[in-house]
């Protein structure tokens, strides 16, 4: 989230710098041009309530951003940034209004609505890319319509599921098997980002991948009220397979995120499916 390369139609050296752009205040002036850049108000899918109470975002249920100019290309493009994977945060980064936001705090469903009002600012609601069947495999261009994305209703899954919250942001579930309290927290853009790396890590070094137990530590803070690193280690090695799915499943649902599932039909064999959009570089630029 690099596959950005020979996608602008242009020479690629004239445009990937390895240089990191300074960052934009949002206005420039001088004796011909004196212009601040529009912003916009995003919505946050989880409404600020999973912050704490020192964070800038701490029960604010929208955050301000700037539009898109060509100078958050530069870092769209810069292959410094995209050989650390970083590029769409500093890009984020550039764009927020409130510069004390630090984007690796960010809950990724507030980041996925950031990103998306990043991309529609900038090239409009229309996301034209390649997709591929889930039956038949076929390759097909779709236009995903990014114009209004609706934000998962969270808080009457959390009901449904009969899940509480603490006054730290966090989420305790009750699984079936082991009768086990589990509580965790929401992962933020600087766990993705960590995750990837490890992820990365362990393919080069030909290590089996942990991704679930992986991602099982990052989240899991406590289990019946102990927060002890060995008992927890203990606890995610040995969940039931029931707990382990039950809990993945509750906990996707409960997580504040926008819905970018659309309904994709196939021409070549006719089967129908909810495709996600994907939200990678490519998603700055597609083709």
């Amino acid at each position: 989230m690099s596959r950005n390369q020979n996608r602008l139609g242009f020479e690629e050296e004239k445009f990937l710098q390895d240089e990191t752009p300074a960052p934009f205040t949002g206005q420039e002036s001088g004796p011909a041009f004196n212009w601040s850049v529009p912003t916009e108000l995003v919505e946050l899918p989880s409404k600020g309530l999973f912050y704490p109470a020192n964070h800038p975002l701490h029960k604010q249920e929208t955050v301000e951003i700037r539009y898109m100019t060509a100078k958050e290309e530069d870092l769209l493009t810069s292959r410094a940034l995209l050989r650390e994977g970083v590029a769409l945060d500093r890009m984020l980064a550039n764009l927020l209004v409130d510069r004390s936001i630090d984007i690796g705090t960010l809950l990724l469903g507030d980041k996925n609505a950031l990103l998306v009002a990043a991309r529609r600012t900038g090239y409009g609601p229309e996301y034209e890319t390649s997709v591929t069947c889930p039956s038949c495999e076929e390759k097909s261009e779709f236009s995903f319509d990014i114009s209004e994305p609706k934000s998962v209703e969270f808080e009457e899954q959390a009901n449904a599921w009969g899940v509480s919250y603490s006054d730290e942001g966090h989420v305790n579930i009750k699984l079936p098997m082991t009768k086990a309290v589990v509580t965790c927290r929401l992962l933020t853009s600087e766990d993705e980002v960590r995750l990837a790396k490890e992820l990365q890590r362990k393919e080069k070094k030909k290590i089996t991948s942990s991704s679930t137990t992986d991602t099982l530590r990052a989240i899991i803070v406590a289990v019946n009220g102990d927060s002890d690193r060995v008992t927890l280690e203990s606890f995610i090695q040995a969940m039931p397979a029931r707990d382990g799915r039950t809990f993945r499943m509750i906990y996707g649902d409960i997580t504040p995120n926008i819905d970018l599932t659309q309904f994709f039909e196939c021409g070549n064999c006719g089967h129908g499916a909810d495709l996600e959009v994907p939200l990678g570089i490519d998603f700055f630029w597609p083709g």
